[in-house]
């Protein structure tokens, strides 16, 4: 597919080789992961990659940075869970690679997305356990330490597998409708969180060279303007 197509463009084009049901939906659908991605990056672009960084981040700001670290850890959790729920819960519809299949006229790509598809809500189980228990529940017995089950194990390696096998399911359909598939994890972020990690060393590089001037008796009237944040 030829780039740079505006959003709406790029629609159409899903709509036309799929056809309006589930071109409409596979289109919905790749956004929300292409979404869900690109927040999992920051987070492990912050923490997840280098010991340093951990450092860093609490340096700056150490109780600011453990409510980013858990509000995007929870987030991608309850995105995933949303992503494998039912097609319909409570009565209502939901956006998720579970209501693919029915719009799949093919048999044998039908066959092939169904089973992709039962991997991937397989993979991301522990996600619904977090969100039913801990996330957008919160299990009394669990909070209490009460003789609970204990939350199913999470860890990044399981999110990973988890985002990889939804990955799995839309790319089995681009491929077999559009020949070609998506790397959703090989996209950076502009102005994302690395960004913010240059700027927080560059300020507590600058706050120790003031307060080594300081130390030495070289006052300079700058260091003690803070700005108007």
């Amino acid at each position: 597919m030829p780039g740079h197509r505006t959003a709406e463009e790029v629609r159409q084009h899903h709509i036309e080789v799929m056809g309006d049901e589930l071109g409409s939906l596979y289109h919905a659908l790749w956004n929300e992961l292409a979404w869900l991605y690109s927040k999992w990056g920051e987070y492990v672009e912050l923490f997840g990659t280098k010991p340093s960084r951990i450092e860093l981040v609490n340096r700056a700001a150490g109780h600011f940075f453990r409510i980013v670290q858990d509000s995007l850890w929870e987030d991608a959790l309850l995105h995933i869970a949303r992503l494998t729920d039912p097609p319909k819960s409570v009565g209502k519809e939901n956006l998720t690679i579970r209501k693919l299949p029915q719009l799949i006229v093919q048999e044998p790509l039908k066959k092939k997305v169904s089973e992709l598809i039962d991997v991937a809500v397989e993979k991301a189980e522990f996600c619904r356990d977090w969100r039913n228990r801990h996330i957008a529940h919160k299990d009394l017995k669990l909070a209490l330490s009460s003789g609970a089950e204990p939350l199913k194990p999470a860890s990044r390696a399981k999110v990973k597998e988890a985002l990889s096998s939804i990955s799995d399911v839309l790319n089995a359909l681009s491929n077999h409708y559009m020949d070609s598939t998506t790397m959703f994890d090989g996209v950076g972020n502009v102005g994302g969180a690395v960004s913010l990690l240059y700027v927080l060393d560059d300020g507590l590089r600058a706050e120790e060279e003031r307060n080594e001037r300081r130390k030495a008796g070289d006052y300079r009237a700058e260091d003690y303007q803070a700005g108007d944040l």
